[in-house]
């Protein structure tokens, strides 16, 4: 029964790291995506260029913040854990703060 439980853990282990990685790559993905399209805009001086690169910053900021959460399924000491809701903490704040951006500039618009 131990060795199954030792080979359930691993497994979960691997599948959350895997998820974890997954989450990482598609939100700097989608950062990069947004920034780049942000400068397209911005050369073009398109007018709603702040608001969509919020929103393309926003997205890939919760696609972070969702790797994050799951590292907390496999941190083994305290002081991870601490590290890890110190990493979420600054995270949400910067969702928050892009989101109250957003909701701003759709308000002068």
């Amino acid at each position: 029964m131990k060795l199954i439980e030792l080979y359930l853990e691993s497994f979960l282990y691997s599948c959350v790291t895997i998820a974890i990685h997954g989450f990482e790559i598609v939100g700097v993905f989608v950062i990069i995506t947004a920034g780049v399209k942000g400068l397209i805009n911005y050369i073009k001086k398109k007018p709603d260029v702040r608001l969509k690169l919020a929103q393309g910053m926003a997205l890939g900021l919760e696609f972070k913040l969702g790797s994050e959460i799951l590292r907390t399924v496999v941190v083994r000491e305290l002081t991870e854990v601490v590290f890890v809701a110190a990493i979420i903490a600054v995270r949400a704040a910067l969702t928050l703060l892009i989101h109250w951006e957003i909701k701003n500039e759709k308000d002068t618009d």
